[in-house]
């Protein structure tokens, strides 16, 4: 449950506050954002079975490949898509700490 509790805490509030404290002018813009990048979450749908607690995304999915990882890197290289680049990797980095809690 802890686990839980803290994958979720750094998805849904870790986002606000880095939206408040680099870009307080579109803070709810940015957290949006951050949330949309929880949609590369689909892939998940490829895999059998959808859900396994005991499963570390990390390379097993395809939005959380290596490749994955490293085109969002590039994303926060160009300004219009630094915020996406920096929501998506946000996001993989959750989930390796998940990963790591197992």
């Amino acid at each position: 449950m802890t686990q839980s509790v803290i994958h979720y805490a750094l998805h849904l509030v870790v986002p606000i506050l880095f939206a408040y404290l680099f870009v307080p002018k579109k803070l709810w813009k940015v957290y949006v954002i951050f949330l949309l990048a929880m949609i590369i979450d689909l892939d998940h749908l490829l895999a059998n079975p959808v859900f396994d607690p005991t499963r570390c995304s990390i390379n097993f999915h395809p939005l959380h490949s290596y490749w994955a990882v490293g085109v969002y890197g590039c994303l926060t290289i160009f300004k219009k898509t630094r915020i996406i680049g920096f929501a998506l990797f946000w996001h993989i980095v959750v989930d390796f700490i998940d990963c790591q809690m197992m």
